[in-house]
């Protein structure tokens, strides 16, 4: 890492730090709250940057199951990454590296390095201080990194700290912080816990004593909170405020009050109602440098969405449905999308196993119900995946896509899907398939990249931003991004399409109309005599933004909503009507 700046080229005060804790159970919010103090302090006119930190001991999530973690959310330069820095990039319109997620894994591995080197002149290696040193000079040399396109370092870097406190593993990160916290003084660092306040049900009465076992215990540790975001069902009430500041040794005013909104762009509303980028900018002594929050935007966005009475219905055939965190990129880009053609997403979850033939026999409710969700919907969708689970399902629903002519966009493995199933129902290729899932196929039409490690799993893949350019300029794909030669678009992917089998491909209806830069890999396929049948190799969802779609979900929107008033038009005797 490079040596950490103390201020910046004009000789301000160096980067501040909000740290984001968070305690009593997992999955509280910690990443909103961090995405939503960010965009507050931005809206005052600070400049804002993010860390993550995961106390895992892998060096980072590439090789973590979606059901373990949620999605890997992937960067620009190829960094995989927590599903949190996605939050911050979509909150914050920012573009982070693979060095603002810091892991257990990273560190040790950078001090083992150290170590054996000999950059510690002999002495024994220990967790204090050698660990703790190197969590120290990560944080402030990232924190150093502009990553909103200027020169200057960032005014604040919000850290969130994964996990709860009390976590074993965290405890490295806490000790470090801690060193962190003292060595800049108060007017350099804030702390924000995050915690719940439940309410039992047979009592019905908010509950404060978890909020203050978790902070006498985060106390215990050496880190007093500055302020304390309450998560709750419901407003807190002023006695619950009262008394979690007598217990906490917190003043009401830094009480802050997160309950349940309709959707989580709220979230950073609810922060400046109550106040707390002035609690903040007060600890962090940056009165000069701020303004008050101009969140005019951000406000008509929340309230807009909240206005919608039209939906649109998205069969989302995946594999990882028992989590929706699995999907959450794609699920926020299809929010984006819907929201800017005035329309909610009603997403309709469809296992992709439940489609299979197989399920007719093993569980028939499930398949009935299955198929019965994909027809109502007014448009498919089959996200990126690994392995050969639902395969079956997912080219029956790519068939039934094609032959009814049902919006369907594809992403990575979706798109190597519509290859395989035209392979097989339109070729005749009977045997066509992905050498992930039958290395003895003769018919490879999807095949394993040739630069690729066959033996190791982490960081091997095709990864990041890359740049495809359109074979075919007046294809649809490119008019959905205002006709431009070529997209910069997020890759993650070990397989690509088998380019022999282009040509029979291309003479029966599916074009490729876009590739790499050398011609031979394929990125983009369109089926031709279809309203929208688009597969795309890379994942548009993680450059998705509220205010900047993703343009092949904008066009899967779109042709949804044009599919649905020409079944209403048949439906109703108009053109197209059967006599």
């Amino acid at each position: 890492m490079a040596a950490a700046a103390t201020a910046t080229e004009e000789g301000r005060p160096a980067t501040k730090y909000v740290l984001i804790t968070g305690g009593v159970v997992s999955g509280l919010g910690k990443g909103v709250t961090a995405s939503s103090v960010g965009v507050v302090l931005k809206s005052c006119g600070l400049r804002v940057t993010c860390i993550k930190i995961d106390p895992y001991l892998n060096t980072d999530a590439g090789t973590m199951s979606p059901f373990e973690h949620g999605e890997v959310f992937v960067l620009d330069d190829g960094g995989e990454v927590d599903l949190d820095l996605g939050n911050y990039e979509r909150f914050l319109d920012v573009t982070l590296t693979r060095e603002n997620n810091i892991t257990t894994g990273k560190i040790y591995q950078s001090v083992i390095e150290k170590e054996r080197k000999g950059d510690y002149l002999g002495k024994t290696v220990q967790v204090v201080p050698h660990v703790t040193d190197e969590i120290k000079n990560w944080i402030q040399s990232v924190s150093s990194v502009p990553v909103d396109g200027q020169t200057r370092p960032a005014d604040v870097c919000v850290i969130e700290l994964g996990g709860t406190v009390g976590d074993i593993e965290s405890m490295p990160f806490i000790e470090a912080l801690r060193q962190l916290s003292f060595s800049l003084g108060k007017d350099n660092f804030c702390l924000i816990h995050v915690s719940l306040v439940p309410v039992l049900g047979v009592v019905g009465e908010q509950k404060t004593k978890p909020t203050q076992h978790s902070v006498r215990e985060l106390r215990a540790l050496g880190l007093t909170p500055d302020l304390l975001a309450c998560r709750s069902a419901q407003p807190l009430i002023g006695s619950v405020k009262e008394k979690l500041s007598q217990f906490c040794h917190v003043p009401v005013e830094n009480i802050l009050d997160i309950h349940d909104v309709p959707n989580i762009w709220h979230v950073p509303l609810i922060l400046r109602n109550q106040k707390a980028h002035e609690a903040i900018i007060k600890q962090l002594n940056l009165a000069r440098s701020a303004g008050p929050p101009e969140l005019g935007d951000w406000t008509q966005m929340a309230e807009s969405y909240d206005n919608l009475s039209n939906s649109v219905k998205i069969a989302l055939v995946g594999k990882y449905n028992n989590l929706t965190d699995s999907y959450l990129s794609v699920v926020k880009a299809l929010l984006h999308s819907s929201v800017a053609c005035s329309l909610k997403p009603s997403i309709q979850w469809v296992a992709a196993s439940d489609l299979e033939d197989a399920a007719a026999t093993n569980a028939p409710d499930a398949h009935a119900k299955a198929w019965e969700t994909l027809k109502d919907s007014s448009c498919i969708l089959i996200p990126g995946g690994f392995g050969d689970r639902g395969i079956s399902g997912m080219i029956l629903a790519a068939k039934y896509a094609r032959e009814n002519k049902v919006p369907y966009l594809g992403i990575c493995l979706g798109m190597q899907i519509s290859v395989i199933e035209m392979s097989r129902h339109v070729l005749g290729l009977g045997d066509a398939d992905s050498e992930e899932f039958n290395t003895d196929t003769p018919d490879r039409v999807v095949m394993y990249m040739p630069e690729v490690s066959k033996t190791h799993m982490g960081n091997t893949m095709r990864l990041g931003c890359r740049r495809t350019f359109f074979r075919k300029p007046d294809c649809l794909t490119s008019k959905l991004y205002g006709s431009p030669p070529h997209v910069d678009e997020r890759h993650r992917h070990r397989y690509e399409v088998n380019p022999s089998f282009v040509p029979m491909l291309e003479k029966a209806g599916l074009q490729f109309v876009g590739c790499d830069e050398s011609g031979n890999r394929m990125e983009i396929v369109e089926l031709q005599d279809h309203p929208f049948y688009i597969g795309v190799q890379y994942h548009p969802e993680f450059k998705s933004r509220p205010r900047r779609p993703s343009p092949p979900f904008t066009g899967l929107i779109l042709a949804a909503t044009e599919h649905v008033r020409a079944l209403a038009n048949i439906s109703n005797g108009g053109p197209g009507a059967s006599e």
